[in-house]
C-alpha cells in the first residue's frame, strides 16, 4: 500500500513521469513551526543531479505546502505536499515496450496490476521517496525540538571499498573506528564529500569506483548506515511492531534495497553471548539510572528502544537500469538485446542517504505518539503501590525521565 504509520500516517502519490509527485501527512501535532526551508532542505539532499556521481536528470525538487498550516504554525489537520516534475524525458524508455528491464520492476508490476506506467519505472521510480523524505523532514524536526533526537545516515561501502568495520585486533563484532564515526559524525561532515562518507581514504575509494562503474555504463551498490541519537526509551510495540521490526519494514521499502541489519547485526551471530551481551552500569542518560557498557543490541532490547544509541544499515543493490547491451527476453518471450537509455544514477547509495533518514524519522514519530498515548492514558490512574518495587517504575523514575526528555528539547533549541 502507499500509507506507513499508524498515528502519524504518511501516504505518498505519485510517478515517475507523472505531474507531480508528493505525499499526505496526517498525525503532525498542532503546534509545530514548520516553514518550507524545513523540507527543503532535504529534498536537496535527495534531488538528483548534485554531483558527476549521480544521474544528470534536473529537478528543483522545490516543495508546496498545500495545506494544514497557517501563519508557518501546523494545526493539527492534514499536510499536502507537492513537488512538480519538470525534467521528464519518457522517450528514453521506449525500449521498454518491447522488453522489462532486467532486475527492475517492469515485469512484477505488469505481472501484479495488469499494466504498467509507461516509463520512467512508475512507482518504483525513487522519484516516489519525494513525499517520504518530505513528511520525513517535519517528522524530524518535530523530534529535534520535542526529545533533541539526532538522526544521520552516512554512506558505510560502496561495492567492496568500506569504512574500516572489522576489528582486526580483538573479537568485537564493530571497529571502535567505525563505532566513532556514529557517535560523532554530523551532516555537515557527510555532505562534505560527494560520496556523503565521513572517512576521507574511503571516500576517495568509493568515488573511484563510482566513476568506473559510469564509465563502463554499468552501476555499483552500496550501503547506507544510520544512527539515532537521543531516542526516548520505551519505543517500539511487542510482539509484531517491535521497534526493529518497523525500521526494517520502513527501510526495506526504500527502492533497490535488498537487506537490514540492526546493531551488531550479522557480525554478532560469531561472537559468543559472553561477548556480544550488553551489561548494565549506573548512567544518568538510562532508564532509572541504568545504562549499559557496550551497546552491541543497537539501542533496541526486546524490542523496546533502551535509550542507547539506535544503529543500523542497509543495502543497496546496483541500479537495475543500465546503458550496457543485456541479452535478455522481450515481453512476449523472444530472445533480443536491450540496451537501456535514460538519465540513470551509478550508483543510489549517496542519494539514499537522506529517505534513509526520512523513514527512521518517520518510525520514530510514529512510535513515540503511539508511547505517548500510552503514557498519557496510565498517568490518569492512581499511582501503584501493591507491587514489588522491581516491577514498576516510581513517580520520581518517572520524572527523571521526563526532565532528561525536557533537557534534550532545551540542548537541541540552543
Amino acid at each position: 500500500m502507499s500509507t506507513f504509520g499508524t498515528l502519524f500516517r504518511v501516504t505518498t502519490y505519485g510517478e515517475s513521469h507523472c505531474k507531480s509527485v508528493g505525499c499526505i501527512v496526517d498525525g503532525v501535532p498542532p503546534g509545530l513551526p514548520l516553514e518550507d526551508v524545513d523540507i527543503q532542505a532535504q529534498l536537496s539532499r535527495r534531488r538528483p543531479g548534485q554531483s558527476n556521481l549521480t544521474t544528470p536528470r534536473n529537478e528543483a525538487d522545490a516543495v508546496q505546502l498545500q495545506s494544514g498550516i497557517e501563519h508557518n504554525v501546523t494545526l493539527g489537520t492534514p499536510i499536502g505536499l507537492l513537488v512538480q516534475n519538470k525534467d521528464q524525458r519518457p522517450h528514453d524508455y521506449s525500449e521498454t515496450d518491447l522488453y522489462p528491464r532486467p532486475s527492475h520492476a517492469d515485469w512484477t508490476y505488469l505481472g501484479k496490476y495488469g499494466i504498467k506506467a509507461s516509463s520512467g519505472g512508475g512507482r518504483s521510480s525513487a522519484r516516489e521517496t519525494i513525499g517520504r523524505v518530505a513528511a520525513g523532514a517535519i517528522a524530524e524536526k518535530y523530534l529535534k525540538l520535542s526529545h533533541g533526537v539526532e538522526i544521520i545516515a552516512f554512506v558505510s561501502s560502496v561495492g567492496k571499498e568500506h569504512i574500516p568495520y572489522i576489528p582486526t585486533d580483538t573479537d568485537e563484532p564493530i571497529s571502535k573506528e567505525f563505532r566513532d564515526i556514529m557517535s560523532t559524525v554530523t551532516r555537515e561532515e557527510i555532505d562534505k564529500d560527494t560520496t556523503r562518507c565521513p572517512h576521507k581514504e574511503t571516500a576517495e575509494r568509493m568515488t573511484e569506483r563510482i566513476i568506473k562503474a559510469k564509465e563502463a555504463n554499468d552501476s555499483i551498490g552500496g550501503t547506507v548506515t544510520c544512527v539515532i541519537r537521543n531516542c526516548p526509551i520505551g519505543l517500539g510495540e511487542p510482539v509484531f511492531d517491535k521497534l526493529e521490526a518497523k525500521l526494517g519494514h520502513a527501510m526495506l521499502s526504500i527502492p533497490a534495497t535488498k537487506s537490514f541489519e540492526i546493531g551488531s547485526g550479522f557480525r554478532g551471530t560469531e561472537v559468543p553471548g559472553s561477548a556480544h551481551n550488553d551489561p548494565f552500569v549506573k548512567s544518568t542518560k538510562g532508564l532509572n539510572g541504568l545504562g549499559t557498557t557496550t551497546n552491541w543490541s543497537g539501542g533496541v532490547q526486546g524490542g523496546i528502544s533502551n535509550g542507547e544509541d539506535i544503529y543500523f544499515k542497509i543495502g543497496f543493490k546496483s541500479p537495475a537500469t543500465i546503458s550496457q547491451a543485456q541479452q535478455t527476453a522481450k515481453y512476449n518471450g523472444d530472445a533480443g538485446v536491450l540496451e537501456a537509455r535514460g538519465r540513470h544514477d551509478p550508483c543510489v547509495v549517496p542519494r539514499a542517504v537522506p529517505i534513509v533518514e526520512a523513514m527512521a524519522s518517520i518510525v520514530i514519530m510514529d512510535q513515540l505518539l503511539i508511547q505517548n498515548s500510552r503514557t498519557a492514558a496510565a498517568s490518569l490512574l492512581p499511582p501503584i503501590t501493591t507491587l514489588p518495587p522491581t516491577m514498576v517504575l516510581s513517580q520520581s523514575a518517572m520524572s527523571e525521565i521526563k526532565k532528561e526528555a525536557d533537557k534534550n528539547a532545551e540542548q537541541a533549541a540552543n
